[in-house]
């Protein structure tokens, strides 16, 4: 199937700009040598957005981090209000419910809701990298999602991993690396956390093991 170019056409006022938290999940703690940040949201103080609506939910839940979306051709997404130039951002992520026609990841260089790149997949086995600038959203290197191999189908877990290096944006998935983009709109920012719907609503993603690294 092809998946949509116009991805994100609506975006729901429960998403929040991010506001500056406590670094708990992450510098509360010695960190491995090379990382700058990590959560596994076993601590709902650390920092990520926590909201609940028919539309939608933001928050943790029994040691995951829970983005369900309620409403079609929407995304949804959380930060924990930091700041990085380059980095390498890592997640496990499991969908739980909803169609497999999805899309989940994560975010990087986030100014704010309408200035940031985001590396997803889907559960059908798609993937993409793009941007949103000035509200604008535009996918990089590609007209549509395109299919690969190496993502995971259906209900199971995958491993993102998005590199923010310079002008270089790299997107993997369970080791396996699945576009490759230039672009100069942002040097530096917060990081993310991302899932959406298309025609069918319900999408539930579980997130676990966030790592932010030094490239």
């Amino acid at each position: 199937m092809n998946k949509k170019y116009a991805l994100f056409s609506a975006i729901l006022a429960l998403i929040l700009a991010s506001i500056a938290c406590s670094l708990a999940g992450g510098t509360a703690q010695s960190l491995p040598e090379g990382v700058l940040f990590q959560d596994d949201f076993s601590d709902a103080s650390s920092g990520w957005d926590q909201v609940n609506t028919g539309d939608g939910i933001t928050d943790y839940e029994n040691g995951i981090y829970r983005i369900w979306v309620n409403s079609t051709e929407t995304d949804i997404w959380a930060n924990p209000g930091l700041d990085f130039t380059n980095a390498v951002v890592e997640v496990d992520a499991t969908k739980i419910g909803g169609p497999d026609d999805n899309d989940f990841g994560v975010i990087c260089r986030y100014q704010d809701i309408e200035n940031f790149y985001f590396f997803i997949i889907s559960s059908d086995g798609f993937y993409a990298i793009g941007k949103v600038m000035n509200g604008e959203y535009t996918l990089l290197g590609m007209e549509q999602m395109l299919p690969d191999d190496a993502i995971k189908l259906g209900n199971t877990t995958n491993h993102i991993k998005a590199d923010c290096v310079g002008s270089h944006l790299v997107l993997h998935a369970n080791g396996s690396k699945l576009a490759d983009v230039e672009d100069t709109a942002f040097v530096s920012g917060d990081v993310g956390l991302i899932a959406g719907t298309f025609d069918e609503v319900g999408v539930d993603i579980h997130f676990d093991n966030f790592v932010v690294k030094q490239p």
